[in-house]
């Protein structure tokens, strides 16, 4: 069964989406996506969470059909309108997931409010992004100003994924096109120049560590705007927490790799899962303050 709820903060109207399943085998899990990533983009998600889980997706202000924030919010407005969305579900606690800029959401929402997280998932975290990629980020945004819709895409997908031919990247084509025709009609609302600003201001948003919230971080083997060592890196902050990277995929995990990526997901949240347990034929593991050096691949 699938409802659609709008909640305002600070005069702002959204939409929040909840698909609740037959049965449920844990609580619900919210997914917060990429910048440019609507509540209607997670049919991997729907698919896989049928009979486990219940689902929410969300239009955040600046998104979608969402109302676009004034000039003097930040991304607090964000933090505010998650808030309410939990708050709306009424439920003690949920599972989230954030990929990409969404991590960035997840993972402060967790650092505030530990105890309403029962799990919480980060894939493609935006760790530690060096000031060349925001220097190239604002000359994508130039052109989307100029109105250069085809170039923008470009330049954004070039960071996006993983080029390189002598890397093996599963479905790479197909995502490719997937994306591109995405981001090439996401380019054309007016909500495009806000959403990329948005993502610019990603750089500091992840200090701070987090203890008492079980959390699995995962990566694409070949992920070139936030590679697996950096993501590791970031893991290690958060007390006990699991690492994988996923073979044969970039940044664009859930598009390339869905079927991994998705299992994962609910292995994870439905506590399927031991830190140790053994996927596609490789370890995953499990991080401490003193566990700094191992690797792990699915």
């Amino acid at each position: 069964m699938e409802s659609v709820r709008t909640l305002t903060v600070d005069g702002l109207a959204y939409p929040y989406r909840l698909l609740r399943p037959a049965t449920s085998r844990t609580e619900p899990l919210i997914a917060l996506g990429g910048a440019f990533q609507g509540m209607y983009d997670w049919p991997q998600l729907e698919d896989a969470l049928t009979g486990v889980a219940g689902l929410v997706t969300a239009d955040l202000p600046g998104s979608g059909d969402s109302d676009l924030p004034r000039p003097e919010h930040t991304v607090e407005i964000l933090d505010a309108a998650l808030d309410a969305i939990v708050d709306d579900l009424r439920l003690p606690r949920i599972n989230l997931y954030g990929y990409s800029y969404g991590a960035v959401l997840a993972f402060r929402y967790a650092q505030r409010h530990p105890e309403r997280c029962a799990r919480l998932l980060l894939g493609g975290v935006p760790a530690h992004l060096p000031e060349a990629l925001f220097t190239r980020y604002r000359q994508a945004a130039a052109l989307l100003r100029a109105g250069d819709a085809e170039g923008f895409v470009t330049r954004i997908t070039a960071e996006m994924f993983c080029l390189d031919e002598s890397r093996h990247v599963h479905r790479r084509e197909l995502a490719l096109r997937y994306f591109r025709r995405s981001l090439l009609k996401t380019s054309q609302q007016p909500h495009a120049p806000y959403l990329l600003e948005r993502a610019l201001g990603t750089r500091t948003a992840l200090r701070g560590g987090l203890t008492g919230v079980p959390t699995l971080v995962f990566a694409g083997e070949h992920d070139t705007l936030t590679t697996p060592d950096l993501q590791r890196a970031f893991a290690s902050t958060i007390d006990g927490s699991d690492f994988v990277t996923i073979a044969d995929c970039d940044h664009m995990m859930l598009l390339e790799r869905p079927d991994a990526v998705t299992r994962l997901i609910t292995s994870f949240i439905t506590d399927s899962r031991s830190p140790s347990c053994q996927v596609d034929g490789h370890f995953t593991e499990t991080l401490s303050a003193d566990e700094r050096k191992k690797t792990s691949h699915t």
